[in-house]
Parts: C-alpha cells; sequence; structure tokens
C-alpha cells in the first residue's frame, strides 16, 4: 500500500503538472505527441492508464472529503526534479502513513453511513407495508369511518359543544402511539393539557379534530402522510401510521 500511495502521488503530480502546462501554453495544449516508436507508445500507455487510474481514485477520495493541494503537489514534483526536499526521508514515511490511515478511516466511516442509510430506507420501505395492512384491517371494524383523504376515526365519546376551525386554537388531552403500541407523546402522562392553533399541526389532526365537538374524545388513526410521512420525526420511524386518542376539551379563544 505504501509502495502504491508514492506512485500514485507521483502520478498525480505527473497528470496535473501536464494539466497546467497545456492551460499555461495555449500552443502546446493542441500538439500531439509522436507514437511511432516502441518506446513512445509504451511510454504514453503506461502514462494514460496511469492518469486514467489516478484520476478515478482522487474522485472517490474526494466523495470521502480528502482533497490534495495541486500546487502543493506541483511544487513537491519540481523539488524532487531538482534533488530537493522540504521533507526529511522520515517525514515524508509519517505523512505517507498518516494518509493512508485516513483514506482508510473515512471510507469505514462512509461504509458504516451507507449501511445506516440503506438500513433506514429498509425500515421506511417496511414500515410502509405494516402500515398499509394496518390500514387495511383497521377500516373494517365496526365503528371506524374512514374520510377521504383516508384519515380513519371512531367515536367513544361525542361532545355536545361547538366545532373548532382550522383557525381556531384548541385545547386538547391526547395520547399517541405507533402500530405496535409504542407510546411516543401524552399530555396526559404529563398531567397538563395541550393547546396550540389548529392550523400548526399535522393534517391528520387538522382534519380530526375539526370533525369533534368540544367534549368528544375520538380516536384517530393516521396514515403516514397525514402525519410525519417518510422523514418521520423523533422517535417516530419513517413511513410510521400513528395511533392518537384525542379529548377536545375547549376551544380557546385567542382574545382571552
Amino acid at each position: 500500500m505504501k509502495k502504491m500511495i508514492k506512485l500514485s502521488l507521483l502520478a498525480v503530480a505527473v497528470t496535473v503538472s501536464l494539466t497546467a502546462c497545456q492551460k499555461d501554453e495555449q500552443n502546446a495544449a493542441n500538439d500531439k505527441v509522436e507514437l511511432k516508436t516502441f518506446e513512445q507508445q509504451s511510454a504514453y500507455a503506461i502514462g494514460l492508464s496511469m492518469g486514467r487510474y489516478i484520476n478515478s481514485t482522487l474522485s472517490r477520495q474526494e466523495e470521502l472529503g480528502i482533497k490534495l493541494d495541486n500546487a502543493v503537489i506541483l511544487k513537491a514534483v519540481k523539488d524532487g526534479l531538482e534533488k530537493k526536499a522540504q521533507m526529511s526521508d522520515a517525514d515524508i514515511e509519517k505523512a505517507l502513513k498518516a494518509y493512508d490511515e485516513k483514506v482508510n478511516e473515512s471510507a469505514k466511516k462512509k461504509a458504516e453511513d451507507d449501511a445506516k442509510s440503506n438500513l433506514a430506507e429498509d425500515d421506511a420501505k417496511s414500515n410502509l407495508e405494516k402500515g398499509k395492512k394496518y390500514l387495511d384491517d383497521n377500516a373494517k371494524k365496526q365503528g371506524v369511518t374512514v374520510t377521504k383523504s383516508g384519515l380513519q376515526y371512531e367515536v367513544e365519546k361525542m361532545g355536545t359543544g361547538e366545532k373548532p376551525k382550522a383557525t381556531d386554537i384548541v385545547r386538547v388531552h391526547y395520547s399517541g402511539t405507533l402500530i405496535d403500541g409504542t407510546k411516543f407523546d401524552s399530555s396526559y402522562d404529563r398531567k397538563e393539557p395541550a393547546e396550540f392553533p389548529l392550523d400548526h399541526v399535522i393534517s391528520g389532526w387538522t382534519e380530526g379534530v375539526q370533525l369533534m365537538p368540544v367534549g368528544s374524545k375520538f380516536k384517530f388513526t393516521l396514515p403516514a402522510n397525514l402525519a410525519y410521512g417518510e422523514q418521520g420525526a423523533g422517535s417516530i420511524p419513517p413511513n410510521s401510521v400513528l395511533v392518537f386518542e384525542v379529548e377536545l376539551l375547549d376551544i380557546v379563544n385567542p382574545a382571552k
């Protein structure tokens, strides 16, 4: 690996040097080298293969957050050709070792991040499938009403007060769970009702609570697209169907 790094660095420097020369000398940029002899063809084939390999390697390393300074590379190549050096052999060996470790560390982290991302995608897909089945089964239960949006609700207690508008501020008690029964939030547990503008919450709540006269208690089952969707939120995984027990205590008059 150490020899390969040294060779790669040199190849990069040569490639960058040629590119810089082409930019500085416009006429030379259009010239083609002679490729008639065995030596010329061999030299060009080796250089081109090396350049393509290094270009690919550098692109992958940039994805890892490692970007080499072309100006420093060019200076180092020039120093090498002139038999000068700003680093001792021991320092060069140390720098190449650190470079090797950095590449390996960055590659490992990227692999771990990719694995987590793939796992999250698998979980999101699984949640979507499980949620669909849960919604289909729940919709068949007696007492469950399904709205045009896909919101499902059950009336546990019908109140006699007014129904809120989307622009109203409401006071509610509620408990929220995932379809496996995992509780993620509860005003009951906090022993304090929640107050909020009805049009400032997830769309399933905005729609559902407007169906409730004050004094009512409903059970809502929200498809993911009426809740937190593909992104999820906090302890709520992506594509989660949510179940809420909601008790509408009052419509709060903002003037008060």
